[in-house]
């Protein structure tokens, strides 16, 4: 027995909706053939409390324009762990030392892995204009060469050999 249709579309609004609001690490596991209970969890992580209840009003929000209510929600005071239970669906968003320490993606590595089109791309460039992410490390893309020299790299610090003249 696999989730059901209607599971995969709710977990992958959920998916969405998570990433919109930069959660990380956004995974979506069939759970239909090791629980009786849901088809699917929706896990995601975020740096901090504030952002962890920003993923999760964005995903309520989301998932209640497609006409899904939530039937509990556990953990939404504290902004460590929040759970939203869908029942055919239950999303985890986690602080990110809540995420390392239960390790659910570890517990439940034996479920399939459900994809979800569109997300953990890279950012658009901000309004400063600054580039985007390169790949999924965080790490910036390379500057476009301008044909300017490169900054110096030497030490400019006086040493008693140094004229007035030659700093």
């Amino acid at each position: 027995m696999t989730a059901t249709a209607e599971a995969i579309e709710m977990a992958r609004i959920a998916a969405r909706a998570a990433d919109e609001k930069l959660a990380t690490d956004v995974v979506v596991l069939d759970v239909s053939e090791q629980l009786v209970i849901t088809d699917c969890f929706v896990i995601a992580s975020a740096a901090n409390e504030r952002q962890v209840n920003a993923i999760v009003d964005n995903v309520e929000e989301k998932l209640r324009l497609a006409g899904h209510k939530p039937v509990r929600r556990e953990g939404t005071r504290e902004g460590r762990w929040t759970l939203l239970d869908y029942v055919d669906v239950v999303v985890h968003i986690q602080h990110d030392d809540e995420r390392n320490f239960y390790a659910l993606d570890r517990l439940w590595k034996d479920c399939p892995v459900i994809t979800v089109d569109g997300i953990g791309a890279p950012a658009p460039a901000d309004d400063t204009g600054a580039p985007a992410p390169a790949d999924d490390t965080g790490a910036p893309a390379p500057a476009a060469d301008t044909g300017a020299p490169a900054p110096a790299d030497d030490d400019t610090t006086p040493t008693a050999d140094d004229t007035p003249g030659d700093r």
